[in-house]
């Protein structure tokens, strides 16, 4: 099943691919030749899953995307303060190419623009402008994964076209930014931006960024921790230029732009998003890409001030309902049947505050478990809170593997009516198979009938008191004496047969016909269902032990017929029959042993 994140980036890519505003970089000679219709998104995930869309194989030169990267291997070859004293890092509300020094040290006001970023190559160690170049391309290689090569024509269209940037190196050497021959660094400047990507290195340099410094699928450090901060503070407010306050203000995440058509996107602890699309705006910027972050931002409330946390925190325990069956006593066929399947529906317990990225590594793991499930319930109790987005794609899943005959339902919701607010109104309006159930037993059994189907056989009843579980093993002439003193009661759907806290008043109940649930009260007004009955079962019977109140409430699920026996009859009967309280309280005990075993169950199964 296709991913509904995928799903989005390829719908996004559809709606904005017929946007044809801007115009190629034409500066750079070799930049005017590349097709203005070449259009990717890439997303990387912290885990170093990928999503991409377009053309994400298509090649193109970094440009200035490689400034933060070599500012970075800057920072870790020389340290902060030998760096900032060279490189400062305050916007400049200025151009890319813009002369912006410090008129007081001639220092560049940041490493973003072209002055800051020819003094960072300069920065790099290396004895000498080669050593440095090797520096440089084994840096931005280990931010990308992989070796990444040099485009020859670019790098030589930039350094035969870059006059300005020439006249920007001499004056870092007049102010004594840069040591030695500032046209070594220069070039060095051209090599880095001419080195090439695709759409996917580029999320996966912003991904290195969002992951601390480590690259998500390597595991190689490509920049100790302490600098990622420096580089995507710079990023939010230098890396689009004179349009980066407008940038983090509407888009909100640390980023960085090229003339080459990309732009790097880092959402920190979360995702690294690339987009290439070779048309600019006035500013330099791609304008498919900057529509890419805004749409993003927007849907997916990616916002760099917004609530987030670390997504795999998002899923907690996975577990089955073979492990953890529901709490109806099946008959022998459909404990057998549920034996052999109920491992086909999945438990996944949801934690904290669920935003998208938690939410993508959630279904991420319910399609990799799709191939042997027929049920998913999302256990909710122990979450806080949900963005709409959040929502949207939860509900987007659940259509999908609706499709694939695969049921998602949620659970234990109560009290949240915020969570249950955004999963209901963010169902299509023709969805009708939005589930939710106050606990996880009744969605066990919701799933166990839908896996059960027309395979094994209900019992509708009338079973008659000889099919009845604590009645079994009596003798037939001792069985007809307890038929004379019993009585058949009749309860309605939603009746409360018995209340948990009153007084027990000696009856014990046999069911004859239909289904009812034995529920616990919760002290936030929730309940919890410790059992389901059906046809040949019995509750109440603990006041034969001498219970004098009722610890829980039976509630029929159905229409209910009960064969019912007073204590006080049964006491009379075994005055004369001591072989009838023998039977019962065996009958008793074997069933609390079937119970307390099935409690283990769910036990090691929560554990």
């Amino acid at each position: 099943m296709q991913s509904p994140i995928q799903a989005y980036l390829d719908n996004l890519h559809a709606r904005l691919a017929s946007v044809q505003d801007g115009e190629l970089a034409n500066y750079i000679p070799e930049l005017s030749k590349a097709d203005p219709s070449w259009f990717s998104i890439s997303l990387v995930t912290m885990d170093g899953m990928v999503y991409s869309t377009g053309d994400s194989e298509q090649r193109f030169t970094i440009q200035s995307i490689s400034k933060p990267f070599v500012f970075a291997t800057a920072l870790a070859d020389r340290g902060v303060d030998f760096v900032t004293a060279k490189v400062g890092v305050e916007p400049s509300g200025d151009a890319f190419n813009s002369i912006s020094l410090n008129p007081k040290t001639g220092a560049p006001l940041n490493p973003m623009i072209n002055a800051g970023a020819i003094a960072a190559a300069s920065l790099v160690a290396g004895d000498s402008p080669n050593v440095q170049w090797q520096r440089i391309l084994g840096s931005l290689s280990a931010f990308v994964g992989r070796d990444l090569d040099m485009d020859e024509d670019v790098y030589r269209s930039e350094s035969d076209t870059g006059f300005r940037n020439r006249a920007i190196a001499w004056m870092l050497k007049n102010f004594g930014i840069i040591d030695g021959d500032p046209m070594a660094s220069l070039e060095n400047y051209f090599r880095q931006c001419s080195l090439l990507v695709d759409c996917r290195d580029l999320a996966f340099m912003a991904a290195t960024l969002a992951n601390g410094g480590m690259h998500p699928i390597t595991g190689r450090r490509a920049l100790p921790a302490e600098h990622v901060e420096r580089v995507l503070s710079v990023m939010a407010t230098c890396g689009m230029y004179d349009f980066a306050g407008s940038w983090l203000y509407e888009v909100g995440m640390p980023a960085k732009s090229g003339v080459g058509g990309g732009i790097i996107a880092v959402l920190p602890g979360r995702f690294g998003i690339g987009i290439f699309s070779p048309r600019l705006d006035p500013k330099g910027n791609s304008v498919r890409g900057i529509e890419v972050c805004r749409h993003l931002s927007k849907d997916f409330g990616l916002h760099v001030f917004n609530r987030a946390g670390e997504p795999g925190m998002a899923l907690g325990r996975i577990y089955t309902a073979a492990q953890a069956p529901s709490k109806r006593q099946p008959s022998p066929e459909m404990r057998s049947y549920l034996h052999d399947h109920a491992h086909r529906i999945k438990y996944l317990c949801l934690h904290g505050y669920l935003a998208v990225d938690g939410v993508e590594y959630v279904i991420r793991r319910m399609i990799e478990m799709a191939v042997d499930s027929t049920c998913f319930i999302l256990d909710m109790h122990q979450v806080d809170g949900i963005s709409e987005s959040a929502a949207r794609l939860l509900n987007d899943v659940r259509l999908r593997f609706a499709r694939d005959n695969i049921a998602v339902v949620f659970s234990r919701i109560h009290g949240r009516s915020v969570i249950k607010h955004f999963l209901s109104t963010t169902s299509p309006k023709t969805d009708r198979g939005y589930l939710s159930f106050e606990d996880n037993d009744l969605a066990a059994e919701w799933c166990e009938n839908r896996l059960l189907g027309d395979s094994v056989p209900t019992i509708e009843g009338p079973v008659g008191l000889a099919d009845c579980v604590m009645l079994k093993g009596l003798p037939p002439e001792l069985l007809a004496q307890v038929e004379q003193v019993a009585t058949v009661r009749q309860f309605a759907q939603g009746e409360a047969i018995l209340t948990a806290g009153q007084s027990a008043d000696g009856r014990v109940f046999f069911i004859d016909k239909g289904y009812v649930s034995i529920l616990v009260p919760l002290q936030d007004g929730a309940h919890q269902r410790i059992a389901s009955l059906g046809p040949g079962m019995s509750f109440g019977e603990m006041v034969l032990l001498g219970q004098t109140a009722r610890s829980a409430t039976v509630v029929a699920d159905c229409k209910v017929e009960c064969w019912v026996l007073a204590a006080d009859d049964i006491d009379r009967l075994a005055r004369d029959a001591p072989l009838l309280r023998i039977t019962l309280l065996q009958n008793i005990s074997r069933d609390m042993a079937e119970k307390l075993k099935r409690a283990t169950h769910w036990i090691a199964a929560l554990a």
